[in-house]
């Protein structure tokens, strides 16, 4: 009982601090994730089945809830400048993974999954990748484990760089679409960062997500080896999220008269809902850390870590030297 009340509280806090503490919003997506780790992996999650299946509605309901604050024209704008770039990462990330992980020795499912992870959206790609490769539930473990631990790192590791190189807040949120795996710790560490950063991460990494359906296709039709007389077969599958993130941008657009708006795009009301969904993210970080248990990161190995560690630094590299010369704009 203790540890569920104790459990209970942090995330409370995790929600709250920030919300009545301006100081506080800038260190607490990092810290969220940290202390959601340290306390699963040294006392336990309390709630862990719930946790694990309320983590993923949660970061949807959160990213349809920013978009009340975003105008949807520089969403699209955004998403737009993003494309080519998000092509270019896609295919590097993919030859690279399938090259390396062949040197490695990794399992060929795994590889793959690892692969699509780096360069489309962490867990939301390996899910929808998964099914079309047949992957077993050990690889999916293994990959998703091995990404997730790298986005954790990112939420600290970015923002500290980001200051170093000088970044302003739109470079950053570029280089954190394009660098970081999960759409949860691009938000995590762009909100870190600034304003204008979380607008352009969030809308830049949202355009990097809908490559998951012609990547699944991809594989479906390319790599995955069907079965002895079975068609290969192809289920167009969008993250939820992405449509409720566009609709939202352009009901405070277009329909201003039904949630108040201003010439930077929403306040008042589309405001609030964007603050609330903000420190909600905050509080779904730390959720997300305390799904990482001792067990997951016995399961990871060395070479699947390895392999996921060799890609998220080659492409952040390049994106990071990109954007700092000045080649790559939001």
């Amino acid at each position: 009982m203790l540890k569920k009340i104790v459990f209970l509280l942090a995330a409370a806090a995790f929600f709250f601090v920030p919300c009545f503490w301006a100081e506080a919003r800038n260190w607490a997506p990092g810290l969220a994730v940290l202390a959601g780790i340290v306390f699963s992996v040294t006392w336990g999650n309390p709630y862990r089945e719930k946790t694990a299946k309320m983590t993923s509605t949660m970061l949807g309901a959160t990213i349809v809830g920013m978009g009340f604050g975003m105008n949807l024209i520089d969403v699209l704008r955004a998403g737009g400048s993003g494309f080519l770039y998000t092509l270019i990462g896609i295919v590097l990330g993919l030859g690279l993974g399938w090259i390396a992980g062949r040197l490695l020795k990794v399992p060929e499912n795994t590889a793959w999954l690892v692969s699509v992870g780096t360069s489309i959206c962490g867990g939301s790609a390996i899910a929808a990748a998964a099914p079309a490769l047949k992957a077993k539930s050990s690889d999916i473990a293994m990959a998703s484990a091995t990404v997730f631990t790298l986005n954790a790192i990112a939420l600290w590791v970015f923002p500290v760089v980001g200051h170093t190189l000088g970044f302003d807040q739109e470079q950053f949120g570029c280089w954190a679409a394009l660098g970081i795996h999960d759409t949860s710790s691009v938000v995590g560490a762009s909100m870190a960062y600034g304003e204008r950063a979380l607008e352009v991460g969030t809308t830049v990494k949202l355009a990097r997500a809908l490559w998951i359906v012609p990547v699944t296709l991809f594989l479906t039709w390319f790599i995955a080896a069907p079965e002895e007389g079975e068609k290969r077969k192809f289920k167009l599958k969008v993250p939820w999220f992405i449509p409720g993130f566009i609709a939202a941008a352009a009901l405070v657009t277009w329909l201003p008269d039904l949630i108040p708006a201003t010439e930077n795009a929403v306040k008042e009301g589309g405001g609030l809902i964007k603050n609330i969904s903000k420190y909600l993210m905050i509080v779904t970080l730390f959720l997300i850390g305390a799904n990482l248990s001792r067990e997951k990161l016995k399961e990871l190995g060395f070479r699947p870590v390895l392999l996921g560690i060799i890609l998220w630094i080659v492409l952040a590299g390049i994106w990071c030297a990109a954007i700092h010369a000045g080649w790559v704009n939001a």
